[in-house]
């Protein structure tokens, strides 16, 4: 799809880009069964081709209205098109883009910016967010069930292991997870450990900026990446191997900082390697690691459904497909069949509070299509799809670390 850049954004960095990017476009449709907006909406305009259009009308100059921003806003990104797409159309980075130029073409209302750049300061601040989950904690038995439902009990973290190891990749700890499910990263050590690598944390790490990019708020997204990029490239030239996330979402930002920061001459070199050191944890452990450290597969351990995060098979595809599934397999853990396994579950960072009716519905079909092979456990490798499921599903949902860890443990 041919487009010209506006007056003001030909010769730009965006509007380069934007070029680049829409034209690989063919509107063939493809992409339309694959969005999950667009199956409970039916509205073209709620599909990626839509939405396509909306952001390749806006790079050409065309008038933004209230209604165009709403149909961006709608979007998860969770890039179920890019999977479906035949022709490779980067919509992930397309929808960013359409993102930045609205927040200057439409401009919220001041009280929405307000909200919106509040939620991005809240959540993406550990010293911030963790204290108010503990006081919620602490007064759980006492809200009301809608709110109450919002609010994990306290868990077990269980011990956590001393650094001894030679190995050592460096474990980024997030900014919602320590305060909502510490106990993910405490059995991501504990099965490190078990397999002769040590844990270490980056103190002084940043959000990784995926919640500032996605509300609108780029130049906050790219000062936080720089802060975890000058500490990633510290802690790897002290001899980590790698960077490691439990987290699907933050992993699939970091290794984006290279393009993230590719316009800034001063961090586009470190940021690449950053993003190069970068892998989710399951691609750290692998099937022979849980042999190696004597996890016995016939020893029957439930059934489980996993639920692949968005950020996960559809962001991250090329380097973790099936990778999780072999590892919960290879410890014990019989995997239920799961339909539509592709679409969201509704959580998509923010979305969950700013879309609060669709991301419901959302989850109210991913439970279904979850439940229907019976599990007695949903493991995901996400927080906020851990969080927002936990929330109204009928059977516990756990990081798939977690179930590794209490296999370890078992054996």
């Amino acid at each position: 799809m041919h487009t010209e850049p506006s007056k003001d954004l030909a010769g730009t960095p965006i509007g380069r880009e934007a070029r680049a990017l829409i034209k690989s476009c063919v509107h063939c449709g493809f992409c339309l069964p694959a969005c999950p907006t667009y199956r409970v909406l039916g509205n073209e305009l709620d599909s990626p081709r839509g939405r396509i259009y909306l952001i390749k009308q806006m790079v050409e100059g065309a008038p933004v209205t209230e209604s165009t921003r709403d149909h961006l806003d709608r979007c998860l990104t969770c890039r179920s098109c890019e999977t479906a797409c035949p022709s490779g159309v980067q919509y992930g980075r397309i929808i960013d883009l359409g993102r930045e130029l609205i927040e200057t073409r439409a401009p919220r209302p001041t009280v929405e910016r307000s909200w919106r750049s509040t939620i991005a300061m809240v959540l993406s601040h550990r010293s911030v967010i963790t204290p108010l989950l503990r006081v919620a904690q602490s007064v759980r038995d006492a809200l009301p069930g809608a709110l109450r439902s919002k609010v994990p009990p306290k868990a077990d973290v269980g011990s956590k292991p001393t650094m001894h190891h030679t190995r050592r990749v460096v474990m980024l700890e997030g900014c919602v997870q320590p305060g909502l499910a510490p106990q993910i990263n405490a059995a991501a050590a504990r099965v490190l450990d078990r397999l002769g690598i040590s844990a270490i944390t980056a103190n002084g790490e940043s959000c990784c900026g995926a919640l500032g990019h996605h509300l609108g708020f780029p130049e906050r997204a790219k000062a936080q990446a720089r802060i975890n990029v000058d500490l990633g490239i510290r802690l790897l030239d002290e001899g980590a191997e790698a960077i490691v996330s439990t987290a699907s979402g933050c992993g699939v930002f970091v290794k984006d900082y290279g393009h993230l920061l590719k316009e800034d001459p001063a961090y586009a070199t470190k940021a690449a390697r950053v993003s190069a050191a970068t892998r989710d944890l399951c691609e750290v452990i692998s099937v022979a690691d849980l042999h190696k450290a004597g996890v016995n597969a016939s020893v029957m351990r439930g059934r489980v459904a996993w639920q692949a995060p968005c950020t996960l098979q559809h962001g991250q595809r090329s380097s973790t497909a099936g990778r999780v599934e072999a590892l919960l397999e290879a410890a014990g853990y019989s995997l239920t069949p799961v339909t539509s396994p592709h679409l969201c579950c509704g959580s998509a960072g923010t979305y969950s509070i700013l879309q609060a009716k669709l991301s419901g519905q959302l989850r109210e079909r991913k439970l279904e299509t979850l439940m229907g092979g019976q599990p007695a456990a949903i493991a995901t490798a996400n927080i906020g799809c851990l969080e927002h499921l936990r929330a109204a599903s009928p059977v516990p949902v756990k990081h798939w670390v977690a179930l590794i860890d209490e296999a370890m443990s078992r054996r």
